[in-house]
């Protein structure tokens, strides 16, 4: 008797997170809050001027209330956080890889330095290798993209804004700052292979400026990414990273995350044909 292939849904071991940037103008309590009520799998901790972001204990607390694991922790390497647990940023790195150890974290996301951070971005390559080779934490350097006003454009980044240009254990795809770079997201994932670590999905539609839009409302690939790591067996997580300080309440803030979350897990379990017996 012939075998008839029936279709199964394959899920990979990748856990969906949410970005405690994703709640901004509320606070990095209000994203474990959040998280826990709309069933996410954890999050990740954008270290930032909220104290309670740069306190392992209180986020260790948080996490044991609301029963959602710290799965990454992004380094503080924002403009408005050049005095965040120190100005030197190898001491960034090495608090942020601490915290990603006490909180049982297993990435740390890192920003390539910027172009006038000189010394630093003249080792950033070879220190970053030397920091993975320290820890069981994954260093997962992520894309960036040129900064434009007008007709003028800025690289602001070094090495380079596109991170698949040197040579990184692993990598975090931003699928925001892809649009905003106006580069191809899709050969970025190629180029970055089984090294890609790390996932913050959000979309965008190749503005200027970086937008974060909800997954689905912009021109990103977002689905097609995330149906090949359905395929792929991608085991790192993907990070919804989106902007809702436009909300105009708490209620249209949780709509949004409640449509990323389902977007992602819609796209994450993928189809496959396995034979009838």
């Amino acid at each position: 008797m012939t075998s008839v292939a029936e279709p199964v849904v394959r899920i990979p071991d990748a856990k969906v997170a949410l970005s405690t940037a994703s709640v901004y103008p509320e606070s990095t309590a209000t994203a474990f809050e959040i998280a826990a009520r709309l069933g996410y799998d954890g999050v990740e901790v954008m270290v930032w001027t909220d104290p309670v972001s740069q306190d392992i204990e209180a986020l260790r607390r948080l996490s044991d209330y609301h029963g959602i694991p710290v799965l990454a922790v992004h380094a503080p390497c924002l403009l408005i956080t050049q005095r965040v647990w120190s100005t030197d940023p190898w001491v960034k790195l090495q608090r942020a890889r601490a915290a990603a150890e006490k909180l049982g974290a297993s990435t740390v996301v890192v920003h390539p330095p910027f172009r006038w951070q000189r010394q630093y971005a003249r080792d950033f390559v070879s220190g970053i290798w030397r920091m993975a080779d320290e820890t069981d934490v994954r260093f997962a350097v992520e894309n960036m993209y040129p900064w434009r006003y007008r007709d003028r454009e800025m690289l602001a980044y070094a090495p380079d804004w596109d991170v698949t240009k040197d040579d990184y254990r692993h990598f975090t795809i931003d699928l925001s700052h892809a649009a905003t770079s106006r580069t191809d997201a899709m050969q970025m994932v190629d180029r970055m292979g089984d090294r890609l670590g790390h996932v913050h999905l959000a979309d965008g539609k190749g503005s200027a400026k970086d937008e974060h839009l909800v997954p689905g409302r912009g021109s990103q690939p977002c689905a097609e990414l995330l149906e090949r790591l359905a395929l792929s067996g991608f085991d790192g997580h993907v990070v919804i990273e989106v902007n809702t300080r436009r909300a105009m309440s708490g209620a249209e803030r949780e709509a949004d995350l409640a449509e990323a979350l389902a977007f992602t897990r819609l796209h994450l379990a993928s189809p496959v044909r396995v034979p009838r017996r």
